[in-house]
């Protein structure tokens, strides 16, 4: 048996449950495509499940995940990103009109930004985060000195949330559809702890709770 052998089961499990009885779903998305309502950049971290956390089922968000959710700044001169083909093809072909950059509380790649990465063992690893040098001077900036461990990586995971923002809106086309209101940016932090979600308030500049409030706002809106 290949050391694989529990996924392959798992799928038989699939085929027997979920597929069985989401038949007339899987068809509908196999003929007709997909129409995904949201485009969800996340983290590779295997405890970061976009569909789990926000129950949706196939079809419903367009995923794109790497170490540490980074959304490289515009640049025109690159010839290849896998992330901003990604973000492309979802807001141009897809026609998405919510877009979420979804970090999480325990990143690896943020705790990686304070450690002596050897960049002769991860070689690829330590060239992406560079990515986040930005956003670990200004969060070093914006704390004590003598804060807490803790404190500064979970500071720095909601910085880098923000950064990502930011990147996204270096974009002309991003820029041009958020500021026609054709498409809406979210910052959101889930903790993996409780699998709460919190979202960042751009008018506060704060994370904050969602209220049971703004849930009835949003199922309201998606009616």
């Amino acid at each position: 048996m290949s050391k694989t052998s529990t996924l392959i089961s798992g799928n038989s499990t699939f085929l027997q449950g979920y597929a069985k009885k989401n038949e007339d779903l899987l068809i509908d998305l196999s003929e007709n495509g997909q129409k995904p309502q949201a485009l969800f950049v996340g983290c590779s971290d295997s405890r970061v499940v976009p569909n789990l956390i926000t129950q949706t089922n196939p079809g419903q968000v367009f995923v794109v995940r790497n170490i540490g959710n980074f959304v490289p700044p515009y640049n025109e001169q690159i010839e290849h990103s896998s992330v901003a083909s990604a973000i492309e093809y979802g807001v141009k072909a897809l026609k998405i009109k919510e877009l979420i950059v979804c970090g999480h509380t325990q990143c690896g790649a943020i705790a990686a930004l304070y450690s002596d990465l050897d960049p002769n063992e991860f070689m690829h690893v330590s060239k992406w985060l560079e990515q986040g040098k930005k956003v670990k001077d200004r969060t070093l900036a914006a704390l004590d000195s003598d804060v807490s461990e803790e404190t500064l990586l979970r500071a720095t995971e909601q910085f880098s949330v923000v950064a990502q923002l930011e990147n996204l809106l270096s974009y002309p086309f991003i820029k041009k559809m958020v500021d026609s209101g054709d498409l809406e940016i979210h910052g959101w932090m889930y903790n993996i702890k409780t699998g709460d979600i919190q979202y960042y308030d751009q008018a506060e500049k704060t994370f904050q709770a969602v209220s049971e409030k703004d849930l009835v706002a949003m199922e309201v809106e998606h009616d």
